[in-house]
């Protein structure tokens, strides 16, 4: 099975043509992200982020086997919790969450962890830097630690954190060294990868062999509407890569899948 469990909706996408994307891809499942990058919605427009939410309840209404739909809300606008329990009500069973203007420690992030965890929602973080040159103070892995204190709470961090790539690798470590099993564990990290062409064989070696497998999932970070041939060069850039670091079969299946599976209770 292939997950891919970072698809970002930009509000313009029809929901045949994403299905037809993903069978091209022989992308079984995708984790779909409410728009908030583009048109007319903003990460810091209460009004369009709760519009952004219904948008892609409507998308996903009909076809939830497949395509699991991640709400978008922003921790440091008022009633924030109130709109994440109105998109999990719509359907949306994820959250997407984007440091930018706020720590992910803040009291603000807090109350949204407390409401996550109440209603037994992931949450999908960005981590690192942005590369469109919004600042990235915020997103710096060590920072999720706070998570922490919602021992309930199963998050992923988006880019392996990079340019802090060690650093998250040092947080993802911490259950693994206490015992906790790997689905268990309060952190896995996505492969979307934030780190430039050069040092992606290092980090992901280095990801492989700290994080193991079982914490590591497949993202292809592409934006809708996209070709099926798109997300299908993203799935070919991970797997060359873990060719080249001579990666078994079954933990190849386990990224490509399996982590994201068990993250999402998907039997």
């Amino acid at each position: 099975m292939i997950i891919d469990a970072h698809i970002h909706c930009s509000g313009e996408e029809q929901v045949d043509d994403v299905l037809q994307a993903l069978d091209a891809a022989a992308v079984d499942k995708a984790i779909l992200l409410a728009p908030f990058l583009s048109g007319n919605y903003s990460l810091h427009d209460r009004t369009t982020l709760r519009s952004a939410n219904q948008y892609l309840a409507r998308l996903i209404a009909h076809h939830r086997d497949r395509l699991i739909g991640f709400a978008v809300v922003n921790p440091s606008l008022d009633n924030a919790s109130e709109d994440l329990r109105h998109a999990h009500d719509l359907g949306l069973t994820g959250l997407k969450m984007v440091p930018a203007g706020w720590y992910p420690y803040d009291d603000c992030a807090h109350r949204i962890y407390e409401a996550a965890s109440r209603l037994k929602i992931p949450i999908l973080f960005h981590s690192g830097i942005f590369i469109d040159g919004k600042s990235g103070r915020f997103c710096r892995p060590a920072f999720y630690e706070a998570v922490r204190d919602h021992p309930d709470l199963r998050v992923t961090l988006a880019h392996l954190g990079w340019p802090w790539s060690d650093e998250a690798n040092a947080v993802g470590l911490i259950d693994l060294i206490n015992g906790v099993p790997p689905d268990n564990s309060q952190f896995r990290f996505d492969v979307s990868f934030g780190a430039p062409p050069v040092y992606r064989l290092e980090v992901l070696r280095k990801a492989i062999a700290v994080l193991t497998p079982e914490l590591l999932q497949f993202g292809s970070d592409v934006f809708l509407p996209c070709s099926g041939e798109l997300i299908k060069s993203r799935i070919s850039d991970v797997s060359d890569l873990l060719e080249r670091l001579d990666i078994d079969k079954r933990s190849r299946q386990r990224i490509m899948g399996g982590t994201a599976a068990a993250w999402l209770g998907i039997n």
